[in-house]
Order: structure tokens, then C-alpha cells, then sequence
């Protein structure tokens, strides 16, 4: 496709023209329309502006999800300065570390989770609701300031837009940078992907798309979306379907966190026309009876990522939305969001347990993990990305940027498979990925059998270091609602029955949760540490 050459606030300048005063963002009694979302965006560009914040610097939102957050968003990248999301529940000193790291100038903040921030060196912290008396309250700061968009000079092929960190896993966190051209390319891709649309600009120049599929295969015309968000916007999951939404002209309900009461009933109130998440808000979808009975006839989309989906929970939601178009994609930070997904248009093949095809103008690519030699279809190796989304490089680490890109391919560390057709499976994480006896067994393959006992709601496989063989596969298991006098022994003779005796699972233990991040990944490291 043809991207047009502007810079992420041109995303909203776009919007806010063509749907003006359709509601893009709810929370609680609060609504924010498209226009006012703009010209709140630009009193907060100007504000910083006027502080002389601007190209070079770098603006933290220390926040969760709130009306505060897109206006925060929009503005500081309208003002020139480079956005960094920090999650509000990060420990003190790794909040301290990547604030340094990125050397945020300004922090917008929660006056809930204010504290977190208290002997830091900041040059301006702002507060949103609840007000703190040792911070600039936020509504101040942006009230005096002018609606007209700032006056600032941005090249989107080289400026920053984005330092996100990765998500932490596996550990130490590391900053990646994403210029303006990263972030727009890639909320184009998506948008035109599920939508049947190409890029444009309106007669103002600014960042739009324009239908020319059939609007019969796309299930949610443009400006018509209605969804719940639970994805944290500080996640690049969650900041990408921020940019998503406000393209296509979504209207989005902002949940504080996952009740499934609540999440149900304003599904069905609002006649929401997708669901969008991680598994595990599937899985406690499905767990949940009402989410069975209500009226959600409304939902014509279902989008799943951040981490893989068992096959189970697939066929299940499929089962329970025969008429909707489930995709699940795949990305990951370095890639700004995304890089693959299934086919969202009614016609088109999807493939349950697969994460789709590459998105518009990306290639995908499989080579061993050891030598880099690219595999033939069908052979698990490490996933290789190249496209216009891929990032830039990791901030102030150029040994570990030059370690994972490769003439524009990024080592993904994910290990994956691709199909005669082209489409791909992820199979595990390199790191994830145990060694027995010199075998591979990936913890995925077992997870998957585990997951689809009727016994079982929730698993996770890592691997306890053995002298003699290397590693040994042991499950995590969270014992399905009423049924509690399963065993370990029964759990391991029903998944052990179908698997090669080199990949059977040695030991199952029993947890009342799986431990996973903000985003919904699985922290195995957690796993890992109650082994050891």
C-alpha cells in the first residue's frame, strides 16, 4: 500500500474532521467525542509547548486507562515530543530505571499511584484525579491553553513517536524506538485490513482511510465499531488498538478492570460489535454462565493477540459465535504492534491455532535458531519479521539492536511454524523452549492437551533444571470450577497418553491462578522461581 507521509497526530486531526462528534472514547459517566478529544489534545500540546517541551523530549504517562490517557497521548506527540508508556503498577525502582533510562522531562500521572514517583528527579509531574497537592493537576495545566494545533515541525520517517519498553517477561526491560512512520504504517495496515479500505488524506491533508472492498465481507463498517477495552494502553497491544480505534471511527468503553458482571452486561447494553483481548479474558469469558445466555448477537468480530490462543479456547468462542469472524494476530513491541493476523473478511480462510498471515507489506520468514538459515514450510525455527513497522532499534543499546535486526529482518526470539499456505503458528518462545536429553519439547504443545481437559481451566508448562537429562517439563495447573478431586496422577496419565515419551510432563502442580502481566502473557519466570 501507499502510507501517506504524516505524523501520528494526523491519525486524530483525521478522525476528529470526519467523525466529529461521535463518542471515541467512554468511562464510567464520562464521554470524550472525537472533536473534543482533538481539541484537548492540542490544548495539552500547547501547554507542554509552552513549557518548552518539544522535539528531543520525552513525555511518561504513568497511567492506567482513563480519559486522560488519549488526550495525554495525542497531545505530547502533536507537540513533537517522543511518548513513553510506563505501567502504573511497576515497583518503585523499576519505574525509577526506565524513567531514567528514557529521560522523561515530564510525567503524567495518577493521583492513586502518585507516590510511586515521590524523590524522583522530574522536571514537571501531572497529576489526573485525584488531585495531589505536591503535583500540577492535570485538568489545570491543559485548561488556559490554546486549541489550535501546535506549531511544530515533525519528519515522521526519522522522529520519534513511541520509546515503549519491552513488556518484561523474561526480566530487564528495554526501550524501542518507533518514529512516527512506524506507528502510522502500522495502525493503517490493521485498519485497511479489517475494513477493506486504502489510505488516504482528506481535503485538510490529514490521515484517513477510504472503503473500496465490498462492505458486505467486512464485519463493522467504518465509524460504526462499539467495544469494551481491558488492554492496557501502556502495552503496545493496547496503545495500537488506541490508534486503531480512533481511525476507524470506533467508539470505545474504558473498563478499570475485568469483571465479568460488568464486562456482560455493557456488552450487552451497548450492543458491542466486537471483543478484543488477550486469552485470558477469553478464558474467563467462557467460565463465566451469563456470558453464555446473554444477548451478545451484536458481536460480529472477535480479535485475540499478546499471546498464543489454545486451539480449545478457538473452537470454543466459535462455537459460541457462529456468525462472528474470529482473528487471531501476532507482534510484539519491536514491531510497534503487529505483524500478522488472519483474514477478517467473511470469505476469507482462517485457521484455528494459527496466528493469520503476514499484514500488508510485511514478510515472514522461519530459520534455525542456531545458524539463521531460512527452513523449509512446516519446520519450527525462530520467526524473522521484515516491514515498514519494524522498529528502529533498542534505545542506547546498539549491541543488542545489532543482535536482533539484520538488513531490515528482526530475530524475533519466538519460535514458530509456517504452512504451505503461508500461515503461521507460534509455537513457543525461544527462552521458553526446554532441552531434554538434547530434545526440543516446546511447553506450547503441552499446554494445549492440558488446556483442553474438561478438568482443567487454566496451565502453564516450564521446564525444573535436571543433572542428568537438562530439563523437566512440569505443569502448573488451575483445576476447572467443581472439580476439585482431580489428581496430579490423573491430569498427567490423560496429556502423557498422547505425547512421545521424551515430551511427557514429569510433575503437575496445583495453583488457584496462572501468574501473567498486565497485557495478559504468562510470567513464567514467576513459574520458574517457585522451582528453584
Amino acid at each position: 500500500m501507499t502510507y501517506p507521509n504524516v505524523p501520528v497526530g494526523s491519525l486524530l486531526a483525521g478522525a476528529a474532521s470526519r467523525y466529529r462528534d461521535r463518542i471515541a472514547f467512554r468511562h464510567a459517566d464520562e464521554e470524550l467525542s472525537f472533536s473534543r478529544l482533538w481539541s484537548a489534545a492540542c490544548r495539552f500540546g500547547n501547554a507542554l509547548r509552552e513549557r518548552g517541551v518539544g522535539p528531543g523530549d520525552t513525555v511518561a504517562l504513568h497511567l492506567p486507562n482513563c480519559l486522560a490517557f488519549p488526550i495525554a497521548y495525542y497531545g505530547t506527540l502533536l507537540a513533537g515530543a517522543t511518548f513513553s508508556p510506563t505501567n502504573p503498577l511497576l515497583p518503585r525502582q523499576a519505574l525509577a530505571d526506565q524513567l531514567a533510562d528514557s529521560h522523561a522531562r515530564v510525567v503524567v500521572t495518577h493521583g492513586g499511584v502518585a507516590d510511586a514517583l515521590s524523590g524522583m528527579d522530574i522536571e514537571l509531574v501531572l497529576t489526573y484525579r485525584p488531585r495531589d497537592a505536591r503535583a500540577l493537576d492535570f485538568d489545570t495545566f491543559v485548561a488556559a491553553a490554546p486549541e489550535t494545533r501546535p506549531d511544530v515541525r515533525i519528519d515522521p520517517a526519522h522522529d520519534l513517536a513511541h520509546l515503549g519498553y519491552t513488556g518484561g517477561t523474561t526480566g530487564r526491560s528495554k526501550g524501542v524506538r518507533l518514529t512516527h512512520r512506524n506507528v502510522v504504517v502500522n495502525a493503517l495496515q490493521y485498519v485497511c485490513w479489517g475494513s477493506g479500505a486504502v489510505p488516504a488524506l482528506d481535503d485538510a491533508g490529514e490521515a484517513t482511510v477510504v472503503q473500496i472492498g465490498d462492505e458486505a465481507e467486512w464485519t463493522t463498517p467504518l465509524g460504526t465499531g462499539e467495544s469494551i477495552n481491558l488492554t492496557p494502553w501502556f502495552h503496545a497491544m493496547g496503545i495500537g488498538g488506541l490508534n486503531i480505534g480512533v481511525l476507524s471511527g470506533s467508539t470505545v468503553t474504558i473498563h478499570d478492570r475485568f469483571d465479568p458482571h460488568a464486562y456482560v452486561a455493557d456488552a450487552e447494553r451497548l450492543r458491542v460489535t466486537s471483543m478484543n483481548g488477550a486469552p485470558a479474558l477469553y478464558a474467563a469469558l467462557l467460565a463465566f454462565p451469563r456470558f453464555h445466555t446473554a444477548d451478545l448477537s451484536s458481536v460480529r468480530g472477535i480479535t485475540s493477540g499478546a499471546a498464543p490462543m489454545p486451539r480449545a479456547m478457538g473452537e470454543a468462542l466459535l462455537a459460541r459465535f457462529p456468525d462472528a469472524v474470529i482473528t487471531e494476530g501476532y507482534g510484539l513491541t519491536e514491531v510497534t504492534m503487529g505483524a500478522t493476523i488472519a483474514p477478517s473478511w467473511r470469505s476469507g480462510v482462517r485457521k484455528v491455532g494459527t496466528v493469520g498471515v503476514p499484514i500488508f507489506d510485511t514478510e515472514v520468514k522461519i530459520v534455525s535458531v542456531d545458524g539463521g538459515e531460512e527452513l523449509p514450510p512446516n519446520t519450527p525455527g525462530e520467526v524473522c519479521l521484515r516491514g515498514p513497522q519494524v522498529m528502529r532499534g533498542y534505545h542506547n543499546r546498539p549491541e543488542e539492536t545489532e543482535a536482533v535486526l539484520d538488513d531490515g529482518w528482526l530475530r524475533t526470539g519466538d519460535i514458530g511454524v509456517l504452512d504451505d499456505d503461508g500461515y503461521l503458528s507460534i509455537v513457543d518462545r525461544a527462552k521458553d523452549m526446554l532441552l531434554y536429553k538434547g530434545y526440543n519439547v516446546y511447553p506450547r504443545e503441552l499446554e494445549e492437551l492440558l488446556v483442553a481437559l474438561p478438568e482443567v481451566a487454566a496451565a502453564a508448562v516450564v521446564g525444573r533444571p535436571d543433572p542428568n537429562v537438562g530439563e523437566l517439563p512440569v505443569a502448573f495447573v488451575v483445576r476447572a470450577p467443581g472439580r476439585d478431586e482431580v489428581t496430579a496422577e490423573a491430569i498427567m496419565k490423560a496429556v502423557n497418553e498422547q505425547m512421545l515419551p521424551y515430551k511427557r510432563v514429569r510433575e503437575v502442580r496445583f495453583v488457584d491462578a496462572i501468574p501473567t502481566s498486565a497485557a495478559g502473557k504468562v510470567l513464567k519466570r514467576r513459574l520458574r522461581e517457585q522451582l528453584t
